[in-house]
């Protein structure tokens, strides 16, 4: 198996919404975010895929959310300020990455992993059909 992985940063704010349903203050991050591919076979290029092609379908997925406040993106926004659709953790944005990269892959390349760094040493992974 081979596998490649491109990077970008973003930054964004956000507020999580705790479990008593207050939200903790607005606050930004430099987002630093990979995603690494996969694949049994090289392309005719003796590729996984092309570097270009997988960055541009990273920094796609990251455009809305740059220098803006998470909670007021989408997939994250919902009805009112105090009702997030999807509340923006770390965890969920390596997540909304996944779901935009994925559909995005050539056939035979299947995403392995994707990570976020919201501060140093605070790292969310995502991997895709994996279950705990």
């Amino acid at each position: 198996m081979f596998e490649i992985t491109v990077r970008t940063t973003f930054s964004a704010a956000h507020a999580l919404r705790l479990p008593d349903g207050t939200f903790e203050p607005v606050h930004g991050h430099d987002w630093h975010t990979q995603v690494t591919v996969a694949s049994d076979q090289l392309d005719d290029m003796s590729c996984v895929m092309d570097f270009h092609v997988l960055h541009a379908a990273l920094e796609e997925a990251v455009k809305p959310w740059r220098n803006n406040d998470l909670n007021r993106c989408d997939p994250f926004r919902g009805p009112s300020p105090a009702t997030p659709k999807v509340n923006p953790s770390a965890e969920k944005v390596a997540w909304c990455i996944a779901e935009q990269v994925t559909p995005t892959l050539p056939e035979g390349v299947r995403l392995r992993r994707v990570s976020v760094e919201e501060s140093p040493g605070c790292v969310a992974v995502y991997l895709p059909g994996e279950s705990g």
